[in-house]
């Protein structure tokens, strides 16, 4: 508890201020970062897209597809790894894994079905897609698929993708 409490105080304080300033006008459509702040499950997420500052680049035209990892994923992992990560001396390793969990273009959970596939991120690496019972991408299960936002898809999932 302690520590997403940590989390949630470093959203409030940088996170949600820093995105409400990269969209001083808000169009029809959310965008992936506007959807991952009003999620509500999401907020470690925008905690470390804030801190790598990639808001900006989130909120672009793109279109990526992201394999957007819950609070519960980011819990998952260590004590201590997310509060590491997000100190801005460890801004490159943020950038790195998050950039991992984008993928260039709109990919959406029909096109992935029936299908493995390793995919190149934005970060350089690929991931394993595989779309034959679900669709799970390297360890990580899509809990939720195709949430549509005006440059992009977003797909949650259960498990932080590590590089």
């Amino acid at each position: 508890m302690k520590r997403r409490f940590a989390i949630k105080s470093f959203v409030a304080a940088a996170g949600l201020a820093a995105v409400a300033a990269c969209s001083p006008m808000m169009t029809s459509e959310p965008d992936i970062v506007d959807i991952a702040v009003s999620n509500g499950n999401f907020n470690t997420l925008v905690a470390a897209v804030t801190a790598a500052d990639l808001v900006e680049t989130l909120k672009g035209d793109g279109p990526f597809t992201v394999f957007a990892p819950t609070d519960d994923a980011f819990a998952k992992l260590p004590a201590g790894t997310v509060e590491s990560l997000l100190l801005p001396e460890n801004k490159d390793q943020l950038v790195a894994i998050l950039t991992y969990h984008v993928v260039p273009g709109a990919v959406t959970s029909d096109q992935l079905a029936g299908q493995r596939l390793n995919v190149a991120t934005v970060q350089g690496d690929t991931v394993h897609v595989d779309g034959t019972d679900g669709v799970t991408v390297n360890d990580a299960s899509v809990t939720t698929a195709d949430i549509i936002a005006s440059n992009g898809v977003i797909h949650v999932i259960d498990t932080v993708l590590l590089p």
